[in-house]
């Protein structure tokens, strides 16, 4: 059966070309020429991929992908923008509302194809390798990024890990446990970030999937968020360390892969979820001052009981290496093998900050992305050889 594309234009000549384009290679053609129509077609014709115009009389193509990312039964079919619109600020508008592409108009026959073809194999492959999200009872996998002092872009890391990890068709979910100091709804543009602070304001006994879910907001990369805020008044939060646990355990069956944002240092609240965590990962750079802390952090989490063994350490370079330790010294500091070292990106991190996109969605060519890409694997591989995935 031939995949099954979706075109929603208002203008009817866009609609014959690019329909005629895509049918000469196989692809059954659907046609909307409104938004709201094409949220019915889209709704009753389930495609595999989503052309989608901005500028219609009726409903705007960036509220007509928010609409399909809200639908639970559209929400991770891929959609390309196609519009005249070229500026900047069009493709991260396009991007924060949940497209997957961005192309303007006109452009070539070869690269609409090259396009398209690419973005459906990138779906299928996903859609092969995902697993169903567990069942009530059935735990996935929970990883903790951890800083070992304030700074050292945990939550960059811990945004790009999952997203990486949902690209690649794994059903992931990112949880802020930062309450009053949360940056992930900033750096994506949400306006609401409220559903950490909701969730822990609650009595233990009254924390459930149903209500959770109510608070996950979903993102166009296929990850979805529990979110902090980064009102000061809800740092106080920080102590409902009961809530903050019962959250982590229910959260982690409602989906195969649980990434939590921990921020720096050991809160009790981090004293409590790290033991939870089948695999925590710890970054640092490679300075004097910050190994000794991640060494000393590691010597307290042994006394806990959370051994060093368990922890993956990721050396984030934020200046080339020649102004730094090697890392052969960092890891005989920290009586610690380093699992993975990432490359200084700082236009490429000042980028993502202002256009409010995770830098492996950004420039999916990048070294980051790379790298992000391949700490995904290893921990999903990981996941894996375990039998808990």
């Amino acid at each position: 059966m031939p995949e099954k594309i979706l075109i929603v234009d208002d203008d009817l000549d866009t609609l014959k070309l690019v329909g005629l384009i895509l049918q000469r290679q196989g692809y059954e053609i659907v046609a909307a020429n409104s938004g709201s129509q094409g949220l019915a077609k889209a709704a009753a014709e389930r495609p595999n991929l989503i052309l989608l115009d901005v500028m219609m009389p009726d409903m705007e193509g960036y509220e007509v992908a928010r609409r399909l990312r809200a639908d639970t039964e559209l929400a991770r079919t891929p959609i390309i923008m196609f519009t005249a619109k070229t500026m900047v600020d069009d493709k991260v508008a396009g991007f924060e509302a949940g497209v997957d592409d961005y192309m303007t108009k006109p452009t070539h026959p070869a690269e609409l194809v090259s396009r398209v073809k690419a973005l459906l194999a990138r779906s299928t492959a996903g859609q092969k390798s995902a697993t169903p999200t567990a069942s009530l009872g059935e735990r996935g996998k929970i990883y903790g990024v951890i800083g070992a002092k304030g700074g050292m872009g945990v939550t960059t890391m811990a945004l790009n890990l999952a997203v990486a990890m949902a690209q690649a068709g794994q059903d992931t979910i990112l949880c802020e446990l930062r309450p009053g100091q949360g940056t992930v709804g900033l750096q994506l543009g949400f306006t609401s970030s409220k559903g950490m602070a909701a969730a822990l304001s609650k009595a233990v006994g009254e924390i459930n999937t149903r209500s959770l879910d109510s608070h996950l907001i979903s993102h166009g990369s296929g990850v979805r968020l529990m979110l902090s805020s980064s009102d000061p008044s809800e740092i106080a939060l920080q102590a409902n360390v009961d809530q903050g646990v019962q959250m982590v355990r229910l959260l982690a069956t409602m989906t195969k892969f649980l990434v939590l944002d921990l921020g720096p240092g050991l809160t009790e609240l981090n004293k409590k979820v790290l033991p939870l965590c089948d695999r925590p990962l710890m970054i640092v750079e490679p300075m004097r001052v910050t190994l000794l802390m991640a060494k000393a952090l590691l010597d307290d989490l042994e006394k806990m009981g959370v051994s060093a063994n368990r922890f993956e350490i990721i050396m984030l370079n934020k200046v080339r290496s020649s102004l730094q330790m090697p890392w052969q010294q960092a890891e005989a500091m920290l009586n610690h093998s380093i699992a993975s070292i990432v490359t200084p990106a700082p236009e490429l991190a000042y980028q993502a900050a202002e256009s409010a996109v995770p830098m492996v969605q950004l420039q999916p060519d990048s070294l980051t992305a790379d790298q992000a890409r391949k700490l995904a694997e290893a921990l999903i591989t990981k996941g894996r050889s375990t039998g808990k995935v």
